[in-house]
């Protein structure tokens, strides 16, 4: 039996599979080499399973792992503990399991700069972790994902429609795009789990309408919706926001930081995951639903190579079956690709009903 939110409550549910996806992340993915320390960071909402199949694979590989636990912060984006922070400082490796993430935190910043390869896997439990990585082929994913990002980047003219009624105009010229879902090949440089691109437009041109459907991650109280959000757009920046109670808790949120900035959009991402297909209430999983396509809004990273800002908190919502227009061309209709290529990719990797 599978709960609502994937995790069954026994120590050895899927134990075999989870060593196996385990060290295929340690050493597929995160590219530990021996004698590397490989920080670990988990909040007490963290599957400890997660955390202790991972810290087992880093050490048969050879890594030196460090576990860290702390209290759940009911808080994202916000600096933790100091130790917790003065841990990742200095890590070869780090790998964030926490369920509220510290990523855009000031020692995330640390971190990096000082070369950690980074991974964020808020929210993982098992189910995730076998369905996400274990199960999937992963270097064929990465390689549909240099696909994407090169497409979407050779494009200008960006349109975002669904039958919700997004409808989201904007402009590349010539913006770099990052494919977050690649291998840990780079120091200082932060990875996500595979079946992501993100780039923003420049965020000036970016007018209209997107409407959540599916899920947005933080604030707490959301996760899967239980109705739409809708925003407004202006030159990148959202002036409206409307729907039901979902929208109000969003909206509350959002101006509680009291912070301008919380308020432009930071990024679009495709989703294309093949272990995602439905919204879980995990965000890491949700904006990677194959086929969707998920909106940043609040702090801007330096990776994305967008006009880059600092805001007080960082906020993700997913837009489920999009249609998507580059320079006039189909790129997906109603969630499902239709470019050829892309069609190509979706059946190798099996992806139902292609």
């Amino acid at each position: 039996m599978e709960y609502p939110l994937g995790i069954e409550m026994t120590q050895d549910y899927l134990s075999y599979e989870v060593s196996k996806a385990a060290l295929k992340l340690v050493k597929d993915v995160m590219l530990v080499k021996e004698g590397e320390t490989v920080v670990i960071t988990a909040d007490t909402s963290t599957d400890r399973r997660v955390v202790e199949a991972i810290a087992r694979a880093a050490n048969a590989f050879g890594g030196k792992p460090v576990v860290v636990y702390y209290p759940t912060t009911y808080k994202s984006f916000e600096e933790p503990p100091k130790p917790v922070a003065s841990a990742v400082e200095y890590a070869d490796v780090w790998i964030e399991l926490a369920y509220y993430c510290v990523m855009h935190s000031p020692c995330f910043q640390k971190a990096l700069a000082n070369g950690a390869r980074y991974t964020c896997l808020t929210g993982m439990d098992v189910t995730m972790l076998v369905n996400t990585i274990g199960k999937i082929d992963y270097n064929l994913v990465v390689e549909f994902g240099e696909y994407l990002t090169q497409l979407v980047q050779d494009s200008n003219e960006v349109i975002i429609e669904d039958e919700n009624g997004t409808n989201l105009h904007a402009y590349n010229k010539g913006r770099k795009v990052k494919h977050s879902g690649q291998l840990a090949t780079k120091k200082g440089y932060p990875i996500m789990l595979a079946g992501q691109v993100s780039w923003c437009p420049v965020e000036e041109t970016i007018n209209g309408t997107i409407v959540f459907d599916a899920a947005a991650f933080p604030p707490s109280e959301l996760g899967i919706l239980n109705n739409n959000i809708v925003l407004t757009l202006e030159k990148g920046i959202v002036t409206k926001i409307e729907g039901g109670d979902d929208a109000k808790t969003f909206e509350s949120w959002l101006k509680g930081f009291n912070d301008p900035n919380m308020f432009r959009l930071a990024h679009y991402s495709l989703g294309f995951n093949p272990g995602v297909i439905k919204a879980t209430g995990r965000i890491v999983e949700d904006e990677r639903i194959f086929g969707c396509i998920e909106f940043g809004i609040g702090s801007q990273g330096e990776s994305l190579m967008g006009a880059f800002w600092d805001a007080a908190a960082h906020t993700d919502g997913v837009v489920s079956k999009p249609t998507i227009k580059l320079d006039g061309k189909l790129l997906e209709k109603n969630g499902v690709y239709v470019d050829p290529e892309a069609v190509k990719y979706c059946k190798a990797l099996k992806v139902f009903g292609y």
